[in-house]
């Protein structure tokens, strides 16, 4: 594949088994055994290191309770979802990242694309630089792929992982076309970027099995069959870069915060502390947007596989202006809890979205009073946030989040917040 100096290069970083990784990161002792992580309230398994990918009965997604004793058997270890840790190892990543090149995407918790071109350098020995650096400063295994779109840096980046002899880094860019090709043929179409279950089933049907035969497909007469988002999916592939690098993250719409119970619940004083702690939760992170909110979203549900009919129940209220206030969200978000509540139901899991989002330069104050408190309101929440940011999350709450929480997420098995928490860093004896 020959490059030109007017040509994009992109680089794609993606950790490996990021979950799993953060953890070993913490527990050298663990490495070279099987790891796998759990999803909320030790419900299933959603990653696995290279060792348990072996053991064929423990595979991703499977309902843990169905695998616990066999995993105990074959020493496997098990942590629940530390999000903490992993948010913060994360930002480290992404710093790490920074100081290679300033114009970079960050993609998901895991994965950033970063914008290598007009580098005058060999691409593959500037990959290692970024691969070896990331694990010496953060002990973070990851790889790198490096291609003129991003759809080929994610192609790039999933061969060096599969592939032992490219060490971590492919780089499409120093290869002939006639090589690419050789590794697209070799690759299901599933393997694009954007190809799901259904899109490969009906291009399967067509007889488009392989990423080359994608990548030759007509790019007109795949507009005319499934859309213009896999034309420009197709010329990417043919190497025109039609994906430019996101740099600001797009201004959010919404922020939700929700989480299946440790515990079914059964009566509305546990519901409504439920809801309270899901309204600190999402006005704070609203608030570290810059955001206001002008609508609440509220909904509780039970469980699809009770012997009751599944019933989830939701309601929406509009605010009579925009605000950040935890405690005239919470206001609102209880009165709507109320409303939807049914009794002799054990309810699973319930949530808060705050919609509706405008910045502050967006208020449209309103004539009846609602906002006249706002300046006072702001100072408050200004306080209550940095209190919580300096010591922990928690320090400062409503009451009517309650005390005991018995409806908590299970975290039975959660390792220490090592990188967030002074109580809980790593010790040396």
């Amino acid at each position: 594949m020959l490059t030109n100096s007017n040509q994009k290069v992109f680089a794609l970083a993606d950790v490996n088994s990021m979950y799993v990784s953060c953890q070993l990161v913490f527990r050298p002792d663990l490495r070279g055994t099987a790891v796998v992580v759990l999803s909320n309230n030790n419900g299933c398994i959603i990653a696995q290191n290279a060792e348990a990918k072996l053991l064929i009965d423990i595979y991703m997604c499977r309902p843990w309770f169905e695998v616990a004793a066999l995993a105990a058997k074959l020493g496997v270890t098990h942590f629940a979802s530390n999000y903490e840790l992993y948010a913060n190892m994360s930002n480290r990543f992404v710093a790490t990242l920074k100081t290679f090149t300033p114009n970079l995407e960050v993609y998901s918790i895991d994965e950033c694309f970063l914008d290598l071109t007009g580098m005058k350098r060999d691409l593959v020995a500037y990959g290692q630089a970024i691969k070896n650096t990331v694990k010496q400063w953060t002990g973070l295994p990851i790889c790198v792929g490096i291609a003129h779109t991003k759809t080929l840096a994610k192609l790039a980046n999933h061969t060096a992982k599969k592939q032992k002899q490219f060490e971590g880094v492919c780089d499409f860019t120093s290869m002939s076309e006639h090589e690419v090709d050789q590794l697209m043929q070799a690759l299901p179409v599933s393997k694009v970027w954007g190809v799901g279950n259904q899109l490969e089933a009906a291009l399967n049907r067509l007889g488009v099995d392989s990423v080359l035969r994608l990548k030759n497909a007509s790019p007109k007469r795949i507009r005319d069959r499934f859309g213009v988002v896999l034309e420009r999916t197709v010329r990417e592939l043919n190497g025109d870069s039609w994906l430019a690098l996101d740099e600001m993250q797009p201004e959010a719409k919404q922020v939700m915060s929700s989480r299946s119970f440790g515990a079914r619940v059964d009566n509305i004083e546990a519901l409504q502390e439920a809801v309270s702690y899901h309204c600190t939760m999402a006005a704070e992170r609203m608030r570290k947007k810059g955001l206001y909110t002008q609508m609440v979203y509220v909904f509780i549900q039970n469980s699809p596989y009770d012997e009751a009919e599944f019933e989830p129940l939701n309601r929406t209220i509009g605010l009579p202006s925009p605000t950040n206030d935890t405690i005239k969200i919470a206001n609102a978000a209880l009165w709507l809890l109320k409303k939807i509540y049914k009794p002799n139901v054990y309810y699973q899991k319930c949530g808060v979205m705050l919609m509706d989002l405008v910045r502050e330069g967006g208020q449209q104050l309103d004539l009846l009073g609602y906002s006249r408190d706002d300046e006072k309101s702001r100072v408050l929440m200004d306080t209550m946030d940095k209190v919580n940011k300096k010591y922990a999350r928690g320090t400062i709450r409503l009451a009517s989040e309650g005390i005991n929480k018995a409806w908590a997420m299970n975290r039975d098995f959660k390792s220490p917040n090592y990188t967030g928490d002074w109580n809980e860093l790593r010790t040396i004896n």
